[in-house]
């Protein structure tokens, strides 16, 4: 049975059961960006169509899916469903069919493939970073797709049981990593010396080296993140038992990581190899833990300051390098498809998981604003850049990558525009930035309210449904509504103070002076 308010909360309206697929948002529909800053206007629309381009049919479903573009002519567990989440509003088709394509694939004894390609469906290796439970779990919600809740219910709880059963065979409850492509990390030292995929392309058995298997943190986080979600996907299908048999089960696993692959001394997560010794290689692998919320804030704040915040390790100009700039393994020159020390477009695609679920949306300003200024001056939209110049990798890491091209779109809305964050609106106002010149944006928000922002003069007018919600002036300012344009609260979002004036539609104006990071709760 499902729970019908679960979804109507979002303002969804629901499809009917067993729909094959969604139908492709008509034009009129999709968002819509224009700006007077030629360069930033040239750069997003070369990303529409980069992504519009890979939006391809793979074999055995015959559907579209968005595929990763560049040489990767294939769509990956890993990535490829949460990508698709990114650029749901341009294709909602597109979106499920990504989610789709892996259920549909699904092996009788649970496995989901690692991948479906123009050459082959993979299941050699488990590669798996973002949950496709939690995509597919935000996605169903967002459009109140039953079909797909319990589609994605019934796959994503057969493939934790299969992860289980072939993926902890040394009783930990912790997910194994059994080879390279398990955790997509191509040309890392974290799995240096040990093979790319599981002997005979079978994922059920590794390699016989005396270091595996593995635990693996970033592994275990996404079936954590996964639990997570099949608990709200038990909820919202009225299964409260399964509900709190999933809630239990994540809880257990968090406590396993943190007790297993936690470095209080380096504030670091390392796998665990199987003489049980720490490989302390210090990578990307933080920032995946932090995607799925397993620091509480007191140890993402010990991770900041040592790690993911520091200048010399995480912090470069161009963040997030794969591996920590100081840690002796960091691959130099840097080579194409290397998670060795290159900084990773889908890193920075998957930023936007956590960096306001800690507190640090001004930090994330640097890094967005970091990010749209190296492919503005490339515009070739490859795989990864420099973390110290933000210089592509050319060579064997080819144009049109889809990660790329979705890091420019979405950062430009997180940046001056509006976005949906479950039942609210968070309105990102910063007249004065390079995107805002003379810049109008609106959004079709999924309770079919139309979200519009227009900047000039200094400020930025915000309407939804063409009533007048606001206006906005001075510096910057994250202004957080209810999907019916009632304000929530006011939040800094940038690295220095700002002063600004919010006046509503029929109101005084508010002045507010925000320091970085600061949210003040909307009075009256």
């Amino acid at each position: 049975m499902i729970d019908r308010r679960l979804f109507l909360a979002a303002g969804a309206a629901l499809t009917v059961p067993g729909a094959i697929r969604a139908e492709a948002a008509p034009a009129g529909d999709a968002p819509r960006f224009a700006t007077a800053n030629a360069r930033w206007q040239a750069a997003y629309d070369k990303a529409l169509r980069i992504l519009a381009g890979n939006v391809q049919v793979m074999p055995y479903v015959n559907r579209p899916v968005l595929i990763e573009g560049s040489v990767y002519r294939g769509i990956w567990q890993e990535c490829g469903p949460h990508e698709a989440l990114v650029y749901r509003k341009f294709r909602p088709d597109v979106a499920r069919d990504s989610h789709l394509t892996f259920f549909e694939l699904q092996r009788a004894d649970g496995q989901l493939p690692a991948n479906n390609k123009e050459s082959e469906t993979g299941f050699g290796q488990i590669q798996m970073v973002v949950p496709i439970a939690a995509t597919a779990w935000e996605l169903a919600r967002a459009t109140g797709d039953e079909a797909l809740l319990a589609e994605a219910y019934r796959a994503c709880s057969a493939w934790d049981a299969w992860l289980m059963r072939y993926r902890n065979t040394r009783g930990t409850g912790l997910v194994e990593g059994f080879c390279t492509y398990d955790t997509g990390h191509d040309n890392s030292p974290r799995w240096k010396g040990l093979p790319n995929q599981c002997p005979n392309k079978n994922a059920k058995v590794h390699a016989p080296i005396p270091s595996l298997p593995r635990l693996c943190p970033d592994l275990s986080a996404t079936i954590y993140g996964q639990r997570l979600a099949l608990a709200a996907m038990a909820d919202a299908l009225g299964r409260r038992d399964d509900a709190d048999r999933w809630r239990a089960a994540a809880a257990g696993l968090r406590a396993a990581i943190l007790a297993r692959l936690w470095s209080e001394e380096d504030a670091a997560f390392y796998d665990r190899d199987a003489q049980d010794r720490f490989v302390a290689i210090r990578g990307d692998i933080l920032t995946r833990m932090c995607g799925e919320h397993v620091p509480d804030q007191a140890m993402f704040d010990r991770m900041w300051q040592r790690q993911l915040g520091n200048p010399r390790a995480f912090w470069t100009r161009f963040p997030l390098p794969s591996i920590a700039v100081n840690d002796p393994t960091f691959v130099r020159p840097i080579p194409a498809n290397s998670w060795g020390g290159a900084a990773q477009a889908l890193t920075a695609l998957r930023a936007g998981r956590w960096f306001d679920h800690y507190g640090r949306g001004a930090e994330f300003t640097t890094m967005m604003n970091r990010w749209c200024e190296a492919i503005q001056a490339d515009m070739s939209f490859r795989q990864q850049i420099d973390p110290e110049t933000g210089v592509f990798t050319k060579g064997a890491d080819a144009p049109d990558y889809s990660p790329c091209a979705l890091v420019m779109v979405d950062y430009t809305w997180r940046l001056v525009g509006v976005r949906e964050e479950a039942e609210d609106l968070h309105w990102a106002i910063r007249p004065g930035h390079p995107a805002a010149a003379g810049a109008t944006l609106s959004m079709r928000t999924d309770g079919g309210r139309r979200a519009a922002i227009r900047y000039g003069d200094g400020r930025a007018e915000l309407t939804l449904d063409g009533r007048p919600l606001a206006i906005v002036s001075g510096g910057s300012v994250r202004l957080v509504t209810d999907a019916a344009g009632l304000p929530k609260a006011v939040q800094g979002i940038e690295a220095t103070p700002q002063r600004v004036e919010v006046q509503l539609a029929g109101g005084a104006r508010r002045p507010f002076v925000l320091r970085p990071n600061q949210r003040i709760a909307w009075r009256g």
